[in-house]
């Protein structure tokens, strides 16, 4: 009887040393929509938008630069992220989103200030970016109709 020992598919060691260690950029495919918020911010003039500080005080720590906040949001949004804390998270562990912050890690109280703060900027950038998306024909335009009508519900046996 002669018994075969198969091993698994093994990944490299997390301790090994590369040559030429790999680029975040190969990890985020050309067609994923992270770079499509990219482009799209990079494209907008915040200042007329209304955001605050674009322009940044000459005395203390530099803050976050507001574009890079705003995709920050604009990802949150398209992935149904909407917590400040949980937007923190994810600049730590998701590489979409890695690759978009470009390795900025803002606090969940930065990230809820600059909502706060540009409360009103964000809708108008908002209606912009859907109005961009119907343009490029991004999304689906079905029509989803309800009418009024009231069904009692049974949830027991009879």
């Amino acid at each position: 009887m002669v018994l075969f020992s198969m091993k698994h598919i093994q990944g490299i060691s997390r301790l090994q040393t590369l040559l030429l260690p790999e680029c975040v950029d190969d990890y985020v495919a050309q067609d994923n929509p992270v770079r499509f918020i990219e482009a799209f911010v990079d494209s907008l003039d915040l200042a007329t938008t209304g955001f605050i500080r674009i322009n940044p005080k000459a005395t203390g720590r530099p803050g976050y630069d507001p574009a890079d906040m705003l995709k920050l949001y604009i990802y949150g949004y398209l992935n149904r992220v909407r917590s400040s804390r949980r937007l923190e998270v994810e600049t730590h562990r998701n590489l979409e989103m890695i690759w978009l912050m470009r390795g900025l890690k803002p606090d969940f109280k930065t990230i809820a200030d600059f909502r706060c703060q540009n409360r009103s900027a964000f809708r108008q950038v908002f209606k912009d970016f859907i109005m961009l998306c119907r343009q490029l024909d991004l999304y689906g335009c079905e029509l989803v109709a309800v009418d009024g009508t009231r069904l009692k519900a049974v949830n027991g046996k009879v």
